[in-house]
């Protein structure tokens, strides 16, 4: 079974080679990939492996961009020291989520999960006839994303419908501001925020803000092929730049 490693400490990464000869020796590792540019690139040039190992929290981002990108069909074993991503792991073919020091008897479970997995893919073909009546009739399951969130506003609490917020950012701590200007605080972490959220209509541009397609007026080019987005009224006046890595998949998800 080939694997490879997405982890940008290379302490961590080599501890995680040696756990993983020694529970499951016929696993083999054909790279190991320090940041999310480089597993980009990576991707781009190769099949994808049977199994990846994938660190969250990359010195370049996160590893969710990566496979948001290339929606893989292998198995993906979410190996962290954040406990807070659990959810959005399981959206991008996440098997297991293991936190950081990684226990042998849980690698070696999550392993015999991925082979068991690469085994039922191969083996089962899948139903057309049942996916097209899923088609036609409509019956295809949707995830579930928050409708509202409970806001902090002058020592009380409101809903806040998640329609009707134009954008979140951080600075501090959270903060919602709605298609109206209005603007309340959340004691959610960006992270857990953005798991919620339905991704045709939101999008994390950067660390410090999550806009909603709706209210995204312009966006132009910078130098070093950043780019700018401005939203509209009455939020003209906040501007976002959004880095040279990012850009790609933004400009992706604005063509949806």
């Amino acid at each position: 079974m080939n694997a490879i490693i997405i982890e940008d400490e290379k302490i961590v990464a080599r501890e995680l080679c040696i756990k993983i000869a020694k529970t499951n020796p016929e696993v083999k590792i054909l790279d190991i990939l320090p940041s999310v540019k480089t597993a980009i690139n990576w991707f781009v040039a190769n099949a994808e492996p049977d199994v990846v190992f994938a660190d969250i929290q990359l010195a370049d981002g996160v590893s969710f961009e990566i496979f948001e990108r290339f929606k893989l069909s292998c198995p993906i074993i979410f190996i962290t020291s954040y406990n807070e991503f659990a959810i959005r792991a399981f959206k991008v073919n996440g098997i297991d989520y293991l936190l950081k020091p990684v226990e042998p008897v849980d690698l070696q479970n999550a392993i015999e999960k991925a082979k068991s997995i690469n085994q039922k893919q191969t083996k089962t073909p899948i139903d057309m006839n049942k996916l097209m009546e899923m088609l036609q009739t409509g019956n295809v399951p949707k995830p579930a994303y928050k409708e509202h969130f409970l806001c902090n506003h002058r020592n009380a609490w409101i809903l806040v419908k998640t329609k009707d917020i134009a954008y979140f950012y951080y600075e501090m701590v959270v903060h919602i501001v709605t298609k109206t200007n209005e603007k309340f605080s959340l004691d959610n972490t960006m992270e857990e925020i953005e798991t919620t959220l339905d991704p045709d209509l939101f999008y994390r541009v950067n660390r410090q803000y999550i806009v909603n397609i709706d209210i995204i007026q312009k966006v132009w080019g910078l130098e070093n092929l950043k780019l700018m987005v401005k939203l509209k009224d009455p939020h003209q006046s906040t501007e976002i730049d959004i880095s040279r890595q990012k850009a790609p998949l933004f400009k992706k998800w604005l063509e949806k």
